[in-house]
C-alpha cells in the first residue's frame, strides 16, 4: 500500500514534473442550449485550450440523455466537460502538465460560456519536485 504524505513546508527542489489541475462544479448555468450541444461544447473546449496555450490532440463527445460528455486529450493532459441540462449543471476539469500553459484561463473560458450563477472551484498542485 502506498504511503500517504502531506505536502507543504520544507525546502523545495527543482521541478521534475509540473502539474496543475483546475476543476469545478457549475450550478444554474444560464446557457442552457450549450449544455445540450455536443458540437458547441467541442468548439468551446477547443477555444479554452487555445486560450490556455494547450495543444489539442483529439476531442470526442457523447450525447448521454439530454446531457453531453466532452473529453479533449491535450498534449499536456486533458480537459473535460460533463453536463446535466435538466439541472442546469456541469462539471469541468482542466489538467495540464505543461508549465507554459494556463489551465485556470482555460477553465475561465468554459465558465464564461456556460454562465453559471454559482461555481465551486478547486485547484490542485500535481507537481513532482
Amino acid at each position: 500500500m502506498a504511503q500517504m504524505v502531506k505536502t507543504g513546508g520544507g525546502v523545495k527542489g527543482a521541478v521534475r514534473v509540473y502539474g496543475r489541475h483546475v476543476y469545478g462544479n457549475l450550478y444554474d448555468c444560464g446557457n442552457e442550449m450549450l449544455l445540450k450541444d455536443a458540437k458547441g461544447l467541442e468548439e468551446l473546449v477547443l477555444k479554452a485550450a487555445r486560450e490556455g496555450n494547450m495543444k489539442v490532440l483529439d476531442v470526442k463527445s457523447w450525447k448521454i440523455g439530454e446531457g453531453v460528455s466532452v473529453v479533449a486529450i491535450i498534449l499536456e493532459s486533458h480537459i473535460t466537460i460533463h453536463t446535466w441540462p435538466e439541472f442546469k449543471f456541469a462539471t469541468v476539469d482542466v489538467y495540464s502538465c505543461g508549465s507554459h500553459t494556463d489551465p485556470l484561463r482555460a477553465f475561465e473560458v468554459i465558465v464564461e460560456a456556460l454562465r453559471p450563477a454559482r461555481i465551486e472551484k478547486g485547484e490542485a498542485d500535481r507537481t513532482l519536485e
